[in-house]
């Protein structure tokens, strides 16, 4: 397993990258996935069939206490914001909502940083809020990759353009890019 972990956060408009980056991906995927995508909990469970329909990897909505697995993605579920509790494992919280989200991909990419540091590849893709900024300069501070899905492959750009204006992306890509940039990770470790 490598020492790398994938974080990638989403929102309106995000499951179609979501879709892109993980179906490019071999059962044998030795990064760890973690994934935030906002909702109101009430589709949650027919976006993450959705989601493993498309991909070879095994998907699981994350339980509190969740020791995390290779060859695995892990979704937060609906109503609860989902954190990096130790390099093994995952906590969840009802903590007040931010960004009018819960999840929010803040506190997941945040918490993610503390632990994992310049292990960290973050993903920021389509959505309607400035989510996930303050989380990729969390990130991007401790070392870590952060990447920004571009403006003008995103469904709904003002989380990706927010993340740009405010310097928190190290690299600017489309989801295919992503994907490519994903399997060069996997294949190097």
């Amino acid at each position: 397993m490598s020492d790398f972990r994938v974080f990638i956060g989403g929102s309106a408009g995000s499951i179609t990258p979501i879709t892109t980056i993980l179906s490019s991906l071999p059962d044998d995927y030795n990064l760890i996935i973690t994934l935030v995508i906002h909702s109101s909990g009430g589709t949650k469970t027919s976006m993450n069939e959705a989601i493993a329909s498309n991909c070879a990897l095994t998907v699981i909505e994350v339980s509190d206490k969740e020791i995390a697995k290779a060859n695995t993605i892990y979704v937060a579920p609906g109503g609860y914001h989902l954190y990096v509790e130790n390099k093994h494992s995952y906590s969840l919280s009802l903590d007040k909502k931010e960004h009018y989200s819960r999840p929010a991909i803040d506190l997941l990419f945040t918490s993610a940083a503390e632990v994992f540091g310049k292990y960290c590849i973050a993903i920021l893709l389509s959505g309607a809020s400035e989510d996930g900024t303050e989380g990729l300069l969390n990130i991007k501070h401790h070392g870590g990759l952060t990447i920004v899905q571009s403006p003008e492959s995103s469904q709904v750009d003002i989380m990706p353009q927010s993340a740009i204006d405010n310097g928190a992306a190290t690299k600017v890509l489309t989801p295919l890019e992503i994907s490519r940039l994903l399997l060069e990770y996997h294949n190097r470790t």
